[in-house]
């Protein structure tokens, strides 16, 4: 038996190796598509995450598809209350308010980061751009309740948290076709009259958030200063008229990877 030499036996060889030797010898293939006019894949690898200012690809995240809530704590249960998903996994989740920014340069970032995002949006906010946030929804961001009105909860009667809630609910199903499971009372403010107002609306969590980022960093509401498995971060409006949104949102991405975080969505955990 002779031995095959040249280009043809080195690539042979390799893919012996990996496991992924074909019966068709892959240059007399490589030359077949060039006759048919196929140009062989050499693309380099995507670097468009430098372009993002990022030293690295961001990982991608483990695919956990979600459970309702309500098999988890029981139907009659009210809605829980959380700022941390409690997950071994590598992640945080990146969530935004009210829906003020609607700059189409984060679109570009969330479709070339493949970046997973949920937006809690209030009407009286967002709704002179519900095309904008269509076009992230398109892209898989998740859209959820931040009330009509942006009124603190807590205190209100009944009636008119439920038609904060309720009637962002409407809202959004009009406007994005899409019905919130999940809520963020306005200030993190809430008390036992809207955690049964929200589950009367059809929500299955109130989402609060561990650490949120401000001009001096990122702050946290409680336990460790730095990032953690599960942690919600909040990458809050700019109430100074300072960096983009895109900006701010590569800083917390840089530090999610310092601590070899990555980013998950939201609502495959929830």
């Amino acid at each position: 038996m002779t031995r095959a030499r040249g280009p043809a036996a080195v690539l042979t060889a390799a893919l012996l190796l990996t496991g992924c030797a074909q019966s068709v010898d892959p240059i007399e293939r490589l030359g077949k598509k060039a006759a048919e006019g196929v140009r062989p894949h050499t693309t380099a690898p995507d670097q468009r995450y430098r372009a993002w200012g990022l030293a690295r690809p961001l990982a991608r995240s483990p695919v956990h598809p979600a459970r309702p809530l309500a098999e988890r704590t029981g139907a009659d249960a009210p809605p829980p209350v959380i700022d941390q998903v409690p997950t071994p996994d590598p992640v945080v989740f990146l969530t935004y308010d009210d829906g003020a920014e609607r700059d189409p340069r984060f679109v570009d970032m969330v479709r070339e980061l493949k970046l997973p995002v949920t937006l809690f949006l209030t009407d009286s906010v967002a709704a002179p751009g519900y095309r904008h946030f269509a076009r992230l929804h398109a892209l898989g961001a998740g859209i959820q309740n931040h009330t009509v009105d942006h009124r603190a909860p807590a205190g209100l009667p009944y009636a008119g948290q439920r038609a904060e809630i309720c009637g962002q609910q409407e809202r959004l199903r009009a406007a994005l076709g899409v019905r919130p499971r999940l809520f963020r009372p306005p200030y993190g403010s809430y008390d036992r009259t809207t955690l049964r107002a929200a589950a009367d609306c059809g929500i299955s969590a109130l989402v609060l958030w561990r650490a949120a980022l401000t001009p001096a960093g990122l702050a946290y509401a409680h336990g460790p200063h730095h990032l953690c498995p599960g942690d919600i971060v909040l990458v809050g409006p700019d109430e100074s008229r300072g960096p983009a949104l895109r900006t701010r949102t590569v800083r917390v991405l840089r530090e999610a990877q310092g601590r070899g975080l990555t980013v998950g969505r939201l609502e495959d955990y929830l």
